[in-house]
């Protein structure tokens, strides 16, 4: 543990217990929501699927316990919120696809069994910060995989998946996590030097070209993600969470600045050079014309939004099955469908209080890794839960990427329980809830010892 202050173990004790009562009361909620599907006529929910969702809680259960042995200290909401946020997905899957279900049970196991090996391995995450280049070649190599050919496989237009041995999974879900640690572990290290701005246009301070090199990669990798792979969500995932971290390690609002023109600037040469980027800017711009084309899916979201009006149709009532891809990249519509605007909008408060546990674990810890590390990681969930929830609401254009652990996925969900067991580790080795360290998210990276003052912690990052 580190300076922070370890908790007595009255304090550490109480903190498991609240976690295990929320869980359990996740578990009730879990349980109501799929009787309540499994009344309905409307759907082919049996309720030979209840034991799988019993077998779903219990998997949480042990993923507590494991908590409990290997992290005692850590943050007690994090692991209830992604147990309420998958048992959401459960319900929505099995009502949507009831085969999906036996595989989404299999695959939460999988998800929970890296969790515990994660916790188990890892005991100190700060010894992550000595393999950063490792972690680079990692995430890199992974996330090249789908371009190379007889390997990558594209489906739905979109080249994200590798099949080894019979098995597809999406290389892009392990690399946001291992590249987040070696961002983490490069800005710290170089975050002195791209604090610093020696150029201005206007009253905008622009830090030395030289320095932009980290940015301007993260940049060209996005761009050959998008161009190989077809994968607009990925390109814009990797490029605003490298883009974010740059900012929180050095505070500089100029970076960006500078990624948001870099950003418009690929988006429209893009737009002009790929038929692919195109095709998904015009159904975002007027989708109507194109109902039974390109536009068929958001018009049938949009559409369920409309039926489920403020309170829903109520769970199994609705219509979603008349959306493709419902469970996955479309299940947030079924969920505004079916639950209404109460619901869609309770969702995004559970996104909200995940994130918000995230930043707060981030600005506990004491280390300059830790904070930017946990920053890092919540910073992956709230920008994906963005694009995808702002595509399915045509807020943005609609990119292919999963909503974190509610989409059905194997490959989110088990990257995302490894990501989580990343939160929780930081968080037990931060101490605990009795001293805030850190002053503003922007200064998560600046040195410890000059986190005592806000314009102090700013001058020494």
């Amino acid at each position: 543990m580190t300076a922070t202050g370890t908790l007595g173990p009255a304090f550490t004790t109480r903190r498991r217990f609240d976690e295990l009562l929320l869980l359990v009361l996740v578990g009730v909620l879990a349980a109501g929501g799929y009787a309540l599907t499994l009344l309905s006529e409307r759907t082919a929910l049996t309720g030979s699927l209840a034991p799988r969702l019993g077998a779903v809680m219990t998997l949480f259960l042990a993923a507590h316990l494991a908590v409990r042995r290997f992290a005692p200290e850590a943050d007690a909401t994090l692991l209830p919120l992604a147990a309420l946020l998958d048992g959401i997905g459960f319900i929505f899957v099995a009502r949507l696809d009831p085969e999906l279900a036996a595989a989404q049970t299999v695959w939460t196991g999988v998800g929970i069994s890296v969790f515990i090996l994660t916790l188990a391995i890892v005991k100190q995450a700060r010894s992550l910060e000595r393999y950063r280049y490792t972690f680079a070649l990692l995430g890199i190599v992974t996330l090249l995989l789908p371009a190379v050919p007889g390997l990558g496989r594209e489906v739905n237009g979109a080249r994200l998946w590798v099949r080894v041995a019979g098995l597809n999974f999406q290389p892009a879900e392990v690399a946001k996590v291992v590249l987040v640690v070696f961002f983490a572990a490069y800005l710290i290290e170089k975050r002195e030097v791209l604090a610093v701005m020696t150029r201005r246009l206007g009253r905008l301070p622009l830090p030395d070209p030289r320095h932009l090199g980290p940015l301007l990669l993260a940049w060209g990798v996005s761009l050959v993600i998008m161009v190989q792979e077809k994968d607009l969500g990925s390109s814009l995932l990797f490029f605003a969470v490298f883009a974010v971290m740059l900012y929180l390690a050095t505070g500089r609002g100029a970076y960006l600045v500078i990624a948001g023109l870099m950003f418009v600037t690929g988006a429209t040469v893009a737009y002009r050079v790929f038929d692919h980027v195109a095709a998904r800017v015009t159904t975002w711009l007027d989708p109507w014309p194109l109902a039974q084309g390109l536009g068929f899916q958001l018009v049938q979201a949009l559409y369920a939004f409309g039926s489920g009006g403020f309170a829903g149709t109520g769970f199994g009532l609705g219509h979603p099955d008349q959306i493709p891809n419902a469970a996955t990249d479309f299940v947030f519509a079924a969920i505004g469908e079916e639950l209404g605007i109460l619901g869609a909008v309770a969702v995004l408060a559970v996104y909200l209080l995940f994130v918000g546990s995230g930043f707060r674990v981030a600005l506990r810890a004491e280390r300059p890794f830790l904070k930017l590390l946990a920053a890092g990681l919540t910073t992956i969930v709230g920008v994906q839960t963005f694009i995808i929830l702002g595509g399915v609401t045509r807020v943005i254009p609609l990119t292919g990427i999963t909503l974190p652990f509610i989409s059905y996925g194997g490959s989110s969900l088990v990257a995302n329980f490894a990501l989580l067991a990343l939160l929780l580790r930081v968080s037990d080795e931060s101490g605990g809830d009795e001293t805030v360290i850190g002053q503003l998210p922007a200064q998560v990276g600046a040195p410890a010892g000059a986190q005592a003052g806000g314009r102090a912690g700013r001058g020494a990052s």
